[in-house]
Formats: C-alpha cells, structure tokens, sequence
C-alpha cells in the first residue's frame, strides 16, 4: 500500500502536447552525455586490425611480389568484400543493441493536456510536470509543486540517508537521476540533459556497456591459444617448404599464410556477439527487454525461478469479494445491494485509503466504496487527513488522522494486514483468535485480507505510534487476484523442462496455497513464513528449502537471503521483484527480472531482464529462446571447428607428400566466405529443438568448448579430410591433371561444407533427414553455395585464378564418390556417438 497522495491541483494541466514537441525539437533531447555508438571508421579500424584480414593483404602483397596480378587483384579485391560483410554484422548487432537500449530507457509520468502519459525520459522537456512515486527515478532537475517525498540522493552527495522534499522553491529542489524511496507529488522541470546538476558535475549516465561474458571470456582464451600454435606451426611448414623441398622463399610463405588462414577460427568471436545480441532481441518479441546481454547466456542454466505471486502469477487486477465482520456476518460477490450493517466497515476503510490511490487494493477499495456509498452520508471526499502513521516494518498498517466533530475531537481510520489492526485494537486472545480463524478461512480460498478499524483521539499531540491510540476493530476485507489464464500450462512447461518454481510473496500464507493450488505450482502444500525464515540459520535454512516451494510474509531483505543460500546450494537462480527494495535480490540473482508495467525504475535497472506484460509466461518464453540460443552457439562452434579440420589438412598434407599445391590463399578466403554466414545466420535463425523444454536445464560449467563438442567436431572433420586426401591421391595416381584433381576436391569440399552444415544441426537424425526444415536460410544458403560454384567453374577468369577446371567424368565421378563417403562417414559417427551417450545415461 503507498503513503498518503496529495491530490493533484487542477490548475497543474502540464503542456500542451505540441509544446512539448516543439521544446523537444528546439533543445534537443533530456539525454545526459554519454558514449556514442560506434562509428563506420572505428568499425572498419576493427576488420583492419584482424588476423586474417592482415594474412589476407600479407598474400595478396606476396602474389604482386610474385608478379601474379590477377590472383594479386582477386585476392585483395575480397578485402572490400571482408570489409562489407563485418559492417554488416556489425551494424545489424548495434542495430539490435541500440533498440534494446531504447526500450531500456528510463521513463517519466508527466501532465501533458490535462492528462497523465508516459513517455521515454528522453522526451523530457523544459517546462514539463513530473508524476512522481515511490521508486521512481527522476528524468531531470524540477521543483517539487505539490505533495511530499523522501529522494536518495546518494548519486550526488554520497549520504544514503533519502532526503525529505517538501513542496516549495528551496525544500523542493528535486535532481535528476536521484530516487524517489517514498511518496507521490508533482514537480515541474527546470533544467534537462547537460544543465541538470548530474550533467554539470560530470556524473553523466553512459548508455550500458555490456560485460563480457563468460562464453566470450572462454572463446577468448582459445582462439589466442590456437592462434599462437597456428602462427608456431605455420612458420614451422613455411620453413619446410623453403628448406626441405626447395620452394621459392615467397612460395613458402604463402603456404604458411594459407595455412595461417586454415587454422583461425575467427568465426567464433562473430558467433557469440551476433548471437547474443540478436538472441536478445529475439527475445524482446516474447514481451521481454534484456537489459544486459550476458544475461542471455545464463537463461538456458536456470533452475530455480522464483516468482512473485502479485501480478506475475496473478493479474494483478484486485477487487473487493468479500466483507466480514466480527459477528461473522458476510457480504459477498453477486450481491444486488450494500446492507446498512456493513457502510462503517466500507466507508473507514475508504477514510484510510488515499483518495488516489496507486495500489491495487486501495484502488478497489475506492472503485467498490463509491459503488455502493455514493449519496449515502459514509462518503467524505472533502475530507483531508490532517495526520498519518505509514507502514513500517513493525507495524503492517497505516492510520489516517481526520478532524472529529464536537464529541471527537479527532477520527481514526486503520486498515492494515489483519494480525497488526487486531494488535492495534488490544483485543482480548479469545475474540483475537475468532477473526483470526475467518481470516484463515478467506485466505484458504485466495483472498487476500486486510482488517479495518477506527478510534477516536482526544489529545493535543500525536502519540510517537499508531500503539498509542484506541482502536475498534469494524471487519476483514477480502479481495481476490484471479491467476493469469496462461499461468498453469507454463508452469506445467517449467517442470517439464527441470525448472523448479519457488513463490515468493509477503502474502499470507494460506492465500499463497490457494494460489499455488489453482496454478498448480506445486504439489508440497507447505509454507515457510518470514517469521519462521528469521528462526533459522543458514544450514537449517537451505535444508529446508530444499523441501518447500511455497514462502509468504516475505520482506525484501528475506528474498536477498533466499535467493543467496539457492546459489549457494548450487542452483542457477531467476528471481522476479518489482519494488525500490527488491533491488538487492534482483542483483543477486543469477537472472534478475523486474516487472514492466508494475515495477520501479530502481528494480528495472537492479535486473537483467524487464517483463514488459508483467507475465510469467514471458519468463518461461524467455527461458525457451535462451536455450535456444545456448543450443545454436553449440552446433556453430562445434561446426566451425569440424570445417577447419578439412581446411587445414588439404591445405598442409598435399605439400608434405609433394603432391600438388591444393588450397591456396585465394581458396581458403572463398571458403571463409561460406563458413562466415553458415555460422552467423544460418544457425542464429535455427528454431527450437523440439524437446528444448523436456530437458532438464544445463550445468553452469558446461560450455560450447567443451572436450566433448569439439573432439566430436574435430573427428568429423578428420574423416572428411581423410576422405578428400584419399580421393585428392587416387585421382593424382590415375593421370589426372592437378587442375582436375583439385577442381574434384574443392567441389567436394563447398557442397560438404553444407553437409556439415546438416549434420551439426541435430545430432540425433541423419544429416539429410532434415532437409526441408524450418530454417528459411538454409535452402539460401545451398543456393549461394551452388551459385558460387557456377562461378567459379564456369567463368574462365575466375577459373584461371582458383587453379581449377572444368571437371570432367572421371573428376565428377570423384566428387560424388567423395560426397557419398561423407554422408556414411557422418551417420557412423553419429551412431557411435548416440551409441555412447545411451550407455553414459543408463550408469
């Protein structure tokens, strides 16, 4: 519940709409300076900067040298083309970045025409009147007009201690970037962007700048390892060449450099960066906003997801369905009319009510008061609280102090979780223990209860606590919050998939069983409550929760704690808040989710993910896609690695045995050009595996570069290699020319590159029983592979260039032999490998 809202003036009408906009346009937007994207000449400094660019410009120097000039022009004529395609995966990733940072931009409530908007803080204008609420962070400087708030302003000054503001000039004084921690008041912007006081102390918020993660940490690491042996064993062939078999000193260098250029996989850093940050905006489409990217990576290995009940498993759409009083009378849904008896109960729980309220309980309240009281004398609009006592984590209730008539001096108003108004009216155990027992009694069927009293106050100073004062206790008031239509059959996919849903709710504890009973959250009916949570220690503690699924009466430091000891316990942990103090645990959790609609500006920016519908289905969705993404990078790092092999075997062992020169510089770029796109684009849009969700969650330690994926891929890599080296041999010793020859192989070589672009997707079915699949780049991809072959074979410039020829009979006969022996040589390994698995399951 919030604290008492000022109502907002009616002279406060805010500009008008084409004000605003023309003020936007004239000052610019209400951003504070921060780092610029990055530009087309700091992006083309990066190709630059590449590896294999520099062997690229390295041999295409080394064909002038060798007065080579067409292979020379054909070669360095791809550096544009290298060029033009880093550009544009560079710019489609900072493209999806930067719609990411849009939507993750702070916003603001302001009055505009009379009425309340939201709009991005970046709309922000001169002149503009701020809706201020608790959590909320200021867009810009202002003055606060009306109401009063308490703002941390700790940005600038360093003092945790939140600040009291009250309406006025100098009390007034808001900042931006600073939080509101309590309150609700209406300021009207003075300064923006650069001329806020954060602007002119240089404390400016950049855009969001994306940790490394772990995945990127790990690829990192391997491709300088294999980068540094390929240069050692590069060097080592080059002097081999030059000494041994007596090549030209600038012949062996170009082999070194092809083979250089055979061994970098720098497709993997293009893997994890396209990946992720395309997966994130894939993601945004299911409703949800990833915040920070690395985030992405995590979502595949949760498997606890703790879920507030509010508003994620609920609709969040309150309504009163029943009051009660202490005689046990009750009112329910369906009635046609309000009896006489029940209008007290009604119209305190309104006078303890802001008269605008943000809550969604205080908002039923008003909406079911005004229903039934409206022309009756229990109304009081007019009245204002002269005195109020907020809630506290001692007392859960909040009292309105009103001016009395002539026998009371002053009226009380209390309306707060039952246990605390039964408390505050002293009441004896017997009676205590009765409206306990109807309270236990709504909350079993999922209402949520709150108790209603009044009292009368005769002094002339307010008491230091609502303890302090007599109370009358009128009645329970119950309100439902039916669960989301879509709650259950996601649920059901979370246990499914091996996610464990935790509850987690300040809720009492009998509403979050009759929740948990209709969504089906769990089949364990027993509730750890925050009381008996402080009774533990931290042993005890996780022990338990091993065996409960269900917390209520939950406060914010609670759920830090809960959320600590499940990581400790070893689990991957999701959580979901959506207020000032959820912060903390957001941050703590693995995976933090913030409510979209619901939650505070300080939670948004605490979590990784923001829930833009406020759906636990978006969660679930959200834990899909990330397995999804987690699946692709696997199959393109272990299909990177599998093409590779292949490469750097044709283009070392030919050279060893004497044999013809059969990959050159200009093959192997031709070659990068195909690897590139199968990798980024290809896999990037291969949908879900159809068990995604029947699996149980990944391990933390596991990873792309695992032992296994990449001996798996280097395996097939080998015996494709060995294929085409065998086939490369028997052509050469039946008196084919080496432009045969090599022309067969190379051949065999494109269309298998596509075949292991088949056989990586899915390592449970044959690479060729998923042809018509759903991925829509594949059959593009086929078709540039088939157009380039056309190309190369078939343009006499071109062909001359590759070394090729137009194959004859016994060459096509070859490449389909080769072909053939590829697609047995994958399914064997394929069965071996499941053979194994099978064996490695049932130990």
């Amino acid at each position: 519940m919030s604290t008492v809202r000022s109502p907002q003036p009616a002279s406060l009408a805010g500009l008008e709409p084409a004000e605003a906009a023309r003020r936007l346009a004239e000052h610019g937007p209400n951003l504070l300076p921060g780092s610029a994207p990055r530009t087309l000449w700091s992006m083309v400094a990066g190709v630059l900067l590449e590896p294999m660019f520099l062997m690229l410009l390295v041999a295409g120097g080394l064909y002038l040298a060798l007065g080579d000039r067409a292979e020379a022009a054909f070669l360095l004529s791809f550096v544009f083309v290298v060029i033009g395609i880093t550009l544009a995966q560079e710019h489609k990733t900072q493209r999806a970045l930067e719609s990411l940072r849009e939507l993750s931009a702070p916003r603001a409530l302001v009055v505009r025409g009379g009425e309340e908007i939201r709009v991005p803080g970046r709309e922000v204008v001169v002149g503009d009147l701020l809706v201020l609420h608790e959590g909320d962070r200021i867009a810009a400087d202002a003055v606060l007009l009306d109401g009063h708030l308490d703002v941390n302003e700790s940005l600038l000054t360093g003092e945790a201690v939140p600040v009291t503001k009250l309406a006025g000039r100098e009390a007034g004084q808001l900042f931006a970037s600073t939080v509101v921690t309590k309150g609700v008041g209406v300021a009207e912007v003075h300064a923006i962007a650069g001329a806020t006081a954060v602007g002119r102390i240089g404390q400016a918020l950049a855009d969001t700048v994306e940790p490394v993660s772990g995945l990127q940490l790990a690829s990192r690491r391997l491709i300088r390892n294999l980068t540094v042996g390929g240069l050692l064993l590069a060097t080592a062939y080059a002097l081999l060449g030059w000494l041994w078999d007596g090549h030209g000193l600038l012949e062996s260098v170009l082999a070194g450099i092809a083979l250089t250029m055979a061994i970098l996989p720098e497709e993997i850093p293009v893997i994890l960066t396209v990946f992720l940050a395309l997966g994130a905006w894939r993601i945004s489409k299911h409703k949800v906003l990833t915040r920070r990217v690395p985030a992405v990576e995590a979502l595949g290995a949760i498997s606890v997801l703790a879920a507030d009940k509010t508003g994620t498993l609920t609709q969040n759409r309150m309504q009163v369905a029943e009051l009660r009083l202490t005689d046990d009378s009750a009112h329910g849904e369906g009635a046609t009319e309000l009896p006489e008896l029940f209008h007290e109960l009604v119209e305190f729980a309104m006078l303890a009510t802001p008269a605008d309220p943000f809550d969604p309980m205080e908002k039923a309240i008003q909406q079911f008061g005004l229903h039934w009281l409206t022309d009756t004398e229990h109304v009081h609009a007019e009245w204002a609280p002269e005195f109020e006592y907020a809630l506290s984590p001692d007392i859960l209730a909040m009292t309105h102090v009103f001016r009395g008539d002539v026998r009371h001096a002053h009226l009380l108003a209390t309306k707060g979780a039952p246990e605390a108004v039964i408390d505050l009216c002293h009441l004896p155990d017997a009676e205590a223990a009765a409206i306990l027992r109807q309270v236990e009694a709504m909350a079993e069927r999922g209402l949520r209860v709150l108790g209603v009293a009044r009292g009368e106050w005769q002094g002339a100073a307010w008491p230091r606590s609502q303890h302090d004062f007599d109370f009358r206790f009128l009645g329970l008031v119950g309100f439902v919050d039916p669960p989301r239509p879509e709650v259950p059959a996601a649920i059901a996919e979370c246990r499914g998939a091996g996610v464990r849903v935790i509850m987690m709710t300040g809720d009492h504890p009998a509403t979050a069983q009759a929740i948990a009973r209709q969504v089906g959250l769990s089949e364990r009916a027993e509730v750890i409550t925050g009381a008996e949570l402080d009774a533990l220690d931290d042993t005890a503690l996780r022990e338990r929760l091993r065996h409960v699924d269900l917390c209520a009466r939950l406060k914010p430091e609670q759920k830090l704690r809960l959320v600590r000891l499940l990581r400790e316990d070893g689990e991957v942990v999701a959580m979901t808040g959506d207020g000032v103090n959820d912060a903390p645990a957001l941050k703590a959790a693995d995976v933090g989710v913030a409510m979209g609609e619901r939650g505070t500006d300080v939670a948004r920016e605490a979590a990784a993910l923001v829930l833009l519908d406020d759906s636990f289905a978006s969660i679930v969705s959200a834990i899909r896609q990330g397995r999804r993404i987690y699946d692709n990078i696997t199959k393109a790092t272990r299909f990177v690695f599998a093409v590779h092999m292949p490469i750097i075997a044709l283009a070392l062992v030919p050279t060893l045995l004497h044999w013809p020169v059969l990959l050159m510089p200009v093959h192997i770029v031709l070659l990068e050009l195909l690897i590139d796109p199968a990798c980024s684009v290809v896999y990037e849009a291969d949908p879900a595996a159809d068990d995604i969700m029947r699996r149980p969650p990944r391990a933390p330690s596991d990873s792309p570069f695992a032992a296994a994926n990449l001996r798996h891929a280097v395996i097939q890599g080998l015996g494709f290699a060995a294929i085409l080296l065998l086939g490369y041999g028997l052509l050469l010793d039946q008196g084919l020319d080496a432009a045969q020859s090599r022309s067969a192989v190379f051949i065999a070589l494109v269309l298998g590159l596509f075949l292991l672009t088949l056989a990586n997707r899915d390592l449970s079915r044959p690479a060729l029983a998923r042809l018509p699949a759903r991925n829509p780049w594949l059959p593009r991809m086929f078709g540039a592979v088939a157009l380039m072959l056309a190309a190369v074979v078939g343009l006499p410039f071109l062909r001359g260039v590759m070394g090729l020829a137009v194959p004859g009979a016994l060459a096509l006969l070859a490449t389909i032999g080769m072909l053939a022996a590829a697609v047995v040589w994958l399914e064997l390994l394929r069965r071996r490998a499941r053979g194994t698995a099978r064996k490695a399951a049932a130990r």
